[in-house]
């Protein structure tokens, strides 16, 4: 499913906090230059279908989960209109790294020992009831190299998902999340390193799938630190 951003809500407006296209754009030029549509996509941790904002500007493409709140009774000021629905809907950025990990995990079909087979993207990306992944293949022929071996053969490219690619980039996502948290919380700052990487780990599991990829890190992690995660 994919449709534009503003359809599909009903009459009425609605309030939606979002990541701005460019930090350096003013109001006027951001609202011209931007564009995007809904995208029903799967998500990377539970499979489960999950709404996300693909907003493109002049600086590239930004995808966003969109999260929903409803508290009962309550209602928007919007200039000097009243909106009835009290609801609040954000939209975060989201790399789209964790989004696509799992449907690359399937294309290469590995078995046992066999690193499995390259594929061409627009085989990869081709999901059944899940259409809005083809509005991600620029950004998935951008971002997966991070992870990816990469095959060039005349003007075709084949990719295939390389374990320890991901096992590296998630090892530098652990390590960010650890500097996030300690320049956020000056707790976190104060306590012994493995608990502030222990929770670092957990906040990644929420988007990425225990096996084999969070047992993986957690096993790597346990080899280099000497303790348990």
């Amino acid at each position: 499913m994919e449709k534009e951003w503003w359809e599909g809500v009903g009459d009425g407006s609605r309030l939606l906090i979002a990541h701005a296209p460019s930090p350096t754009a003013g109001a006027a030029a951001a609202a011209a230059g931007i564009n995007g549509c809904l995208l029903s996509l799967r998500h990377p941790k539970s499979g489960n279908a999950t709404n996300y904002l693909l907003s493109n500007d002049n600086e590239g493409s930004v995808l966003q989960e969109l999260h929903w709140f409803k508290q009962s009774y309550t209602s928007w000021f919007l200039g000097d209109y009243v909106s009835r629905d009290g609801s609040l809907y954000t939209a975060t950025p989201v790399d789209p790294v964790f989004i696509l990990l799992p449907i690359f995990e399937e294309a290469r079909m590995k078995k046992r020992n066999d690193l499995g087979k390259f594929r061409q993207l627009d085989e990869i990306i081709f999901i059944n009831d899940y259409p809005g992944y083809q509005h991600l293949m620029f950004i998935a022929e951008n971002c997966m190299r991070v992870v990816c071996e990469i095959k060039e053969i005349g003007s075709s490219m084949f990719f295939r998902l390389n374990d320890s690619m991901v096992l590296a980039w998630l090892y530098c996502k652990v390590f960010q999340l650890k500097k996030a948290l300690c320049s956020l919380d000056n707790n976190y700052a104060a306590q012994d390193e493995k608990y502030t990487l222990a929770e670092a780990v957990s906040i990644l599991g929420e988007y990425v799938k225990d096996e084999p990829w969070l047992m993986l890190l957690r096993d790597h992690l346990k080899y280099l630190f000497k303790f348990k995660l």
